[in-house]
């Protein structure tokens, strides 16, 4: 799932969906990279300007989910996001950011391997330090969504549930900076920056 919904205050009200980043946009950078990572299905929840994402972005197999509310915090896209999942069989969710370009398919495959491996709930690390994406099992799902409120997101819940969550160190594959306000856009630039090489592969 990839949370896409953010209006970009600080970036002049840019919606960050539609960034570019190496010549896509980053929502469809995000979308490739859990693809390429190996999710099976992929869920894109979109708030500000969702008409002008869904129209200028290519998110091909792909279920774009509204989230009219999109403006009261990242908790209600997490919320809708998981409720869009009902129904599919799905046994977990892997949770991204759309601002965080510079997390790419290796770090979602070793969380995916982390739950193949027996892990419900997993995060990447950096250093040490719990950052995205999360892997949550589908039966913390109604636990998370009753605690994502403003920006919380999942953050609470992780908390709560230290001693059953598992660290994936993702520091040699990933830089998990946020693109938040218009120095930010610079990194975009940066060739040496993004997970898992320009088109997101998966190194053998």
């Amino acid at each position: 799932m990839v949370l896409a919904a953010g209006g970009g205050r600080r970036l002049g009200g840019r919606p960050k969906a539609l960034l570019g980043f190496r010549g896509r946009s980053l929502v469809e950078h995000a979308v490739e990279a859990l693809h390429a990572g190996g999710c099976a299905r992929v869920h894109v929840v979109v708030g500000a300007a969702a008409e002008e994402v869904g129209a200028r972005a290519r998110l091909l197999e792909c279920a774009v989910v509204p989230n009219p509310d999109w403006e009261t915090g990242m908790g209600s896209s997490l919320r809708v996001g998981l409720a869009s999942l009902e129904g599919t069989g799905a046994t977990a969710v892997l949770v991204s950011l759309v601002d965080q370009p510079g997390i790419g398919a290796p770090a979602v495959a070793r969380l995916l391997a982390a739950h193949r491996a027996g892990a419900e709930l997993a995060a990447a690390a950096y250093r040490g330090r719990r950052g995205h994406p999360v892997l949550i099992a589908a039966g913390h799902w109604a636990d998370v969504a009753a605690g994502a409120r403003g920006d919380r997101g999942a953050r609470e819940f992780l908390r709560s549930h230290q001693d059953r969550l598992t660290l994936v160190e993702c520091a040699d594959v990933a830089t998990p900076n946020d693109i938040d306000t218009p120095g930010d856009l610079l990194l975009l630039e940066s060739p040496s920056w993004g997970g898992g090489g320009d088109d997101g592969s998966v190194p053998r």
